[in-house]
């Protein structure tokens, strides 16, 4: 493969390691600040299969000799542990947890279809299939979240003492 198209293939892998080193990070705080039990167990299941797509991701650089970037992990992580902070401090966290969750997811979600279609053109089938399988993870997440907005409503609204 050619050196830039090699190199570019290299950057979005990265890009995705980085990203779901930061999501790691986020579920963390989201798990500790959410009292809903079925919530959480979904914030929690999802956090393991975070952790399997960043590993994935770190066997696919690794598999182009290369490392994940430590400047971008440590801009996710001071990111991450600045929202965790503020996580704690705020209000109504069940409906901005879920607003930031079904963001990020969608970031993700775009970070993902370019990362396939990269590693497509790249001739590297096995960095396209990792992220077209990673995808499917990605929506359904964003899906449950989109599928309990009422719920996330409900539980801002109750935890600002606001009723409706």
């Amino acid at each position: 493969m050619a050196d830039e198209l090699r190199s570019q293939l290299v950057k979005h892998i990265d890009e995705a390691y980085a990203l779901e080193q930061n999501v790691l990070r986020m579920l963390d705080g989201m798990i500790s600040t959410t009292d809903d039990a079925e919530i959480k167990r979904a914030l929690q299941d999802h956090r393991l299969q975070t952790q399997q797509h960043a590993d994935r991701m770190e066997k696919r650089l690794r598999a182009h000799d290369a490392s994940p970037s430590m400047v971008k992990e440590a801009g996710g992580v001071l990111g991450a542990l600045m929202k965790s902070v503020v996580d704690l401090a705020r209000p109504e966290k069940a409906g901005r947890n879920a607003r930031d969750a079904y963001a990020t997811e969608h970031l993700e979600i775009a970070s993902y279809e370019l990362l396939a279609r990269v590693a497509e053109r790249a001739g590297d089938q096995e960095t396209a299939a990792a992220a077209r399988e990673i995808l499917q993870d990605e929506r359904r997440m964003a899906q449950t979240i989109e599928t309990n907005w009422d719920r996330f409503a409900e539980l801002s609204l109750a935890e600002s003492g606001a009723t409706a």
